[in-house]
């Protein structure tokens, strides 16, 4: 495979509802091969899964799937269902143009979007009988879009669900009841940091974007994430670096070219500085 494919939402047809729902099964049968190969997505997406039985790769790891297993994928992540067509559950995709700004920021930037370690949920009994009754109405609304205030009822009530889930975080101490001006600006460099990181920007190049200046920015990163800027912007280069090793057949150089290094042997030192393997080692290790 020479890429990571990307899928969209909707792309051609920004004037349509930037949210859907799936019957799992079938949108497994109809997109096999598409499924079973790692790739990203463009938007956000929930899978609930209400079957036991497989697994599913998020990035670098596999995730067993218990009876209603619920996966939070953001934007870019890569991922790929397992072989197994025997499934059942849901899928709910949705693009950020969905929300509002102040929505976006409270439950796709700070929430179970933003836990790239730990995307996989068991739902709670009482979590599941909420989230069944949110969904059971957003498939109603689906059903009649002709009704009036239609998408504002699709947006409460997945911002419903969404807030029903995010107590889970509150729970297990995954996430924060209230957001400040610094996480907030620590999460806005990270987006930036997605955005750009191929563009090789100093930490004050970022700095200036935010408007702060670089030791404000830094103070901020390391008191919200614990690391500093460059390691932020050294995590993220590094991430891709393995998917597109993992995920691809590209060669080193063309890699190095994609990421934005214009000397491919720098790429590899630089790879090797930071994961103590070559790129190739790397490859080989986790294809054996």
């Amino acid at each position: 495979m020479s890429k990571i494919e990307q899928y969209h939402l909707h792309k051609l047809r920004p004037q349509q509802l930037q949210f859907e729902v799936y019957a799992l099964n079938s949108y497994r049968k109809k997109w096999n091969d598409e499924a079973t190969s790692p790739h990203s997505h463009s938007y956000y997406q929930i899978i609930w899964f209400t079957k036991k039985g497989g697994t599913h790769q998020i990035d670098f790891k596999e995730y067993p799937i218990d009876i209603n297993t619920l996966l939070f994928i953001g934007k870019d992540q890569v991922h790929a269902f397992d072989g197994d067509l025997d499934i059942e559950g849901w899928l709910i995709h949705f693009n950020e143009s969905f929300f509002t700004p102040n929505d976006v920021d409270v439950f796709l930037k700070f929430s179970i979007f933003r836990t790239r370690h730990n995307p996989c949920y068991k739902a709670e009994k009482e979590a599941l009988k909420k989230g069944e009754r949110y969904l059971e109405l957003i498939l109603d609304e689906l059903k009649h879009r002709e009704r009036f205030g239609f998408e504002h009822s699709v947006r409460f009530l997945l911002k419903s669900f969404l807030i029903n889930m995010e107590r889970i975080h509150l729970k297990r101490g995954t996430s924060q009841n209230k957001h400040s001006n610094h996480e907030l600006l620590a999460y806005r460099f990270k987006e930036l940091v997605d955005a750009q990181y191929t563009k090789h920007l100093r930490v004050q190049d970022y700095a200036e974007k935010l408007l702060v200046s670089t030791k404000t920015l830094t103070n901020i990163t390391k008191k919200i994430t614990g690391k500093s800027p460059s390691d932020i912007l050294t995590e993220r280069i590094i991430l891709q670096s393995k998917r597109l090793l993992q995920f691809t057949s590209l060669q080193v150089n063309e890699i190095a070219y994609q990421l934005g290094f214009e000397d491919p042997s720098y790429f590899v030192k630089y790879f090797k500085r930071n994961v103590n393997l070559s790129p190739l080692a790397y490859r080989e290790r986790q294809n054996s």
